[in-house]
């Protein structure tokens, strides 16, 4: 019997090539999103959710049913200032980013523990070295400790729980910065002197999720090429 994954936002960038890549490894999938318009992938198991309702999540996951794979990989972002940040959107970012995944984790850990499944959290380099939105820095951050704090408390159980914390990504999420000297900054930084392509980190999330040996637990694994280094 196939085995069971879940992708969150699994509907473009990062969780698209996530979710190519563990339908071609032979993984039943599941993808949860919002706009699934142009969503081509065949065979994959689609839910419509906004993953801002909390209240709603355990209907969610009832209907997802048993897994062996979650990877919380759903995340928005605002160009808001942090003195002029809009009450509904920490709220939303703070549900999206870091509410449901934890949450998702809870619901899920019986029938994770259970099949000795591993758990993939989609951070940010933001969470190391902060972000000018800094409510997305904040959630991300929150997410790196979240990794840690279920690796301890039910990694002893079998459950596997790692983070990868990318830089920046050829996702919508930069398209704006595309031919702005920020763009340019952000390649010049990395030792390659491009931005990462979304099915680089994807490798870093299978890896995670199917081979990675059980003693690498409540970890984050960088994919910046080198952003942070000293130039």
């Amino acid at each position: 019997m196939a085995k069971k994954a879940l992708v969150t936002g699994g509907t473009k960038g990062i969780g698209l090539s996530t979710t190519i890549k563990l339908k071609e490894l032979g993984f039943d999938v599941t993808v949860v999103g919002r706009d699934f318009s142009n969503f081509k992938v065949e065979g994959v198991k689609t839910i419509s959710f906004d993953l801002s309702n909390i209240d709603e999540l355990p209907s969610l996951v009832e209907e997802v049913g048993d897994i062996d794979v979650l990877v919380n990989n759903a995340g928005i972002g605002s160009q808001k200032n942090y003195d002029d940040y809009p009450k509904e959107n920490i709220e939303k970012i703070i549900n999206v980013n870091l509410k449901t995944p934890v949450e998702l984790i809870t619901l899920f850990a019986p029938t994770l523990v259970k099949n000795n499944g591993k758990v993939v959290n989609v951070a940010s380099q933001a969470a190391e070295i902060g972000h000018r939105d800094v409510w997305y820095g904040i959630t991300k951050a929150g997410l790196v400790n979240a990794t840690k704090s279920f690796a301890g408390l039910l990694g002893p159980e079998g459950l596997q729980i790692n983070a990868v914390a990318p830089g920046p990504v050829e996702t919508t999420m930069i398209e704006n910065s595309r031919f702005s000297d920020r763009y340019e900054k952000l390649k010049n930084r990395t030792i390659l002197g491009r931005i990462a392509k979304p099915e680089e980190v994807a490798d870093a999330i299978i890896w995670l999720a199917t081979d990675a040996p059980e003693y690498i637990n409540g970890e984050t694994i960088d994919v910046n090429n080198g952003a942070q280094r000293i130039k």
